[in-house]
């Protein structure tokens, strides 16, 4: 006789509760039900070890039986099963797992039990319409229990006829839910969640090619690798293991750079393998590539709160038991135990690095093109993991050679250090565009190093702070001759109004739309007309802007160039000499207004001013205009520069025919 009961919840209809609210995704009942298949399983071999259990173990595999046309689904176990009273306590009473307490008892004879909430079993209902559970204790005289329910609080219990040890799960899906009546959805899930299960998972069976099709053969499918990679001892293991594992995980991967075996029973379980990547384009970088298992049940991959932000840009895959779920093992809850995982972590590839750079070091210049922007991130994002890597993170020039951070304060001392006895270390981010600057730089005596990540102007701050009296300067942020001043330089003699005449001379012929700092300087005969270049400290902190460095005001800016007029030019002092006979001194200005005049007074005398300066402004840009010369030699500075562009540019290429006529 059938015994009929009401499931004891402490709400009136739990079942919509966990269809809407308690899991996050629908997908995962097959998750949790093969898992509690897998737990039965486990627990059955550990009964066995004990010596507790003196029967025959048999089939000690998980069956996922689909029926496609009556859309039921099966998931079948020859695990421990339960007794009447077991159903009435673990299904019957929600959130009372049997886990906990039957790995207390038997935790040494078995260290992986999945379950943890005895929730996962309800997440059926998400999918199913009706549930059905056959079960047969592996306890002796046990009878055979069959439970059912149509989704309600209401269910029924009796004896069925099973005659095989352990528990048969039968979906009945609904209407709603058919996605999971197709095979392929079904494989597909499987493969996700349950491909590294500690306990062989049948679904369907092995096919062969035969008369121009795939047919089934007898042979079971086994879906999983019950001893996946991380579980074996790195001593067990080759390098071919690991890349063979790596393509397994990411079949359309290039071979990765190296990787590091995590394996850590104190004071946390913890076991895995990071694969540094190949980065093809470091601006599309791949993340969320690293896989959260729990004893070999997948879990997401999502782990930003495990490991710090950089490192997911590792791929790879984390086991441990010791991190807390929530209910529905989808997202991760914030405690101490994550965070000494994390710190772990850090540490490991940290050690890694580290080892690799002391005993490795041509791999790791070899690989550091692909590692920079990684390490830098670190950096950037990690205080204890900056504090590790200013051991064995490189700098490399522009002639391809590697530095540690040691080396290159060695080698740069003596001829880069400034007259304020700091070490200025010049870079260049785009070798070509700059490539006149650091000639001017290598002729000179100077190194010029590659700083062409995408961090590097948030970078070289983060160096600057770190680095004992040095700071950065980019090879094109100045005259060469300024870049690391060995001695406080003298000015051309200028007047005032000859320095306004200076300015507005040149910023007649520039293009319109940026700020311009026009200053004359005595850079030597040979040296270039005009020099454009623009400040380190504000195009660096634009840079940082763009890339989100909270200095957003930065990016609002104008851009803004220095124009540094070399007056000891042959070319500048020929110009500068003709405006000097061609235009007329600036009038005298009026006098100002004195204190007590009144505002009326005061603006008319200020108006008045301005008027002189702007007529004679007026004269000055007449003759800028006026001169190919001058526009010549602007228009060959912001070439070198690369602003020359659209009709400008042309004007520039047909005068310049014309002066070659």
């Amino acid at each position: 006789m059938a015994n009929k009961g009401q499931i004891g919840v402490t709400t009136e209809n739990i079942f919509p509760v966990i269809k809407q609210f308690l899991y996050s995704d629908h997908e995962i009942f097959l998750r949790e039900l093969v898992a509690n298949a897998v737990d039965a399983t486990q627990k059955m071999k550990a009964l066995a070890a004990s010596g507790d259990c003196k029967e025959e173990l048999g089939d000690l595999q998980v069956h996922i039986e689909l029926d496609e046309k009556e859309k039921t689904l099966k998931i079948i176990d020859n695990g421990i099963g339960m007794t009447e009273e077991e159903v009435d306590k673990y299904i019957n009473q929600i959130a009372f797992s049997s886990a906990g307490e039957f790995l207390e008892k038997y935790k040494d004879q078995i260290g992986n039990i999945i379950g943890h909430f005895g929730l996962g079993f309800y997440s059926a209902f998400m999918v199913a319409k009706k549930v059905t559970i056959e079960t047969l204790s592996w306890k002796e005289g046990a009878k055979a229990v069959k439970w059912s329910c149509d989704g309600s609080p209401a269910y029924e219990m009796e004896e069925c006829g099973k005659a095989d040890r352990g528990t048969t799960i039968t979906l009945f899906l609904d209407d709603d839910s058919k996605e999971y009546a197709e095979k392929s959805r079904i494989e597909g899930l499987l493969n996700k969640y349950c491909k590294f299960m500690p306990v062989p998972i049948v679904f369907g069976k092995e096919q062969e090619w035969k008369d121009g099709k795939y047919v089934d053969t007898d042979k079971d499918k086994v879906i999983n690798s019950v001893e996946p990679l991380w579980t074996k001892a790195p001593s067990e293991l080759k390098d071919e293991d690991y890349k063979n594992f790596y393509r397994t995980l990411f079949p359309m991967n290039e071979e990765p750079l190296f990787w590091i075996h995590l394996n850590v029973d104190y004071p946390f379980n913890l076991t895995g393998i990071l694969y540094f990547p190949k980065l093809k384009d470091r601006v599309a970088v791949e993340r969320n590539k690293i896989s959260l298992y729990c004893n070999q049940m997948f879990v997401t991959d999502h782990v930003d709160n495990i490991v710090p932000d950089f490192m997911t840009l590792l791929h790879g895959v984390i086991d441990s038991p010791d991190i807390p779920l929530n209910v529905s093992r989808s997202y991760l809850q914030s405690d101490a135990s994550v965070k000494k995982i994390s710190t772990y972590i850090t540490k490991k590839v940290a050690d890694r690095l580290e080892s690799i750079f002391k005993e490795e070091r041509a791999q790791l210049e070899e690989k550091w093109d692909n590692l920079k922007l990684f390490i830098e991130y670190g950096m950037l994002s990690d205080e204890k993991f900056c504090e590790r890597a200013l051991k064995f993170a490189l700098l490399k020039n522009t002639n391809g050679k590697y530095f540690s951070f040691e080396e290159y304060e060695k080698a740069v001392a003596d001829a880069q250090t400034d007259k304020d006895k700091k070490k200025v270390y010049l870079y260049a981010t785009k070798p070509q565009d700059q490539y006149a600057f650091i000639q001017a730089a290598k002729n000179k005596g100077y190194d010029v190093l590659l700083m062409d990540c995408e961090l590097d102007s948030h970078y070289v701050n983060l160096l600057e702070q770190k680095l004992t009296d040095t700071r950065f300067a980019r090879v094109d942020s100045d005259a060469v001759e300024n870049l690391i001043p060995k001695e406080d330089k003298i000015k051309p003699e200028m007047k005032e109004d000859e320095r306004y005449d200076l300015e507005n001379l040149f910023k007649a012929v520039l293009p319109e739309g940026n700020d311009y700092y026009v200053v004359g300087e005595n850079l030597g005969e040979t040296s270039a007309p005009i020099l454009i270049t623009q400040n380190e400290f504000m195009r660096r902190y634009r840079e940082m802007s763009a890339l989100g460095g909270g200095m957003n005001f930065y990016g609002s800016m104008p851009e803004s160039y220095n124009i540094t007029v070399n007056m000891e030019n042959p070319l500048v002092q020929k110009i500068w000499g003709a405006k000097q006979a061609d235009v007329k001194p600036q009038a005298e200005l009026p006098a100002e207004a004195p204190e007590s005049a009144s505002e009326e007074e005061k603006t008319k005398a200020r108006e008045a001013r301005e008027a002189v300066r702007k007529a004679h402004r007026a004269d000055v840009q007449a003759f800028a205009n006026g001169n190919e010369l001058l526009h010549q030699i602007v228009d060959l500075a912001l070439l070198g520069s690369g602003m020359l562009k659209g009709k400008p540019l042309a004007d520039f290429i047909a005068r310049s025919y014309s002066l070659l006529k």
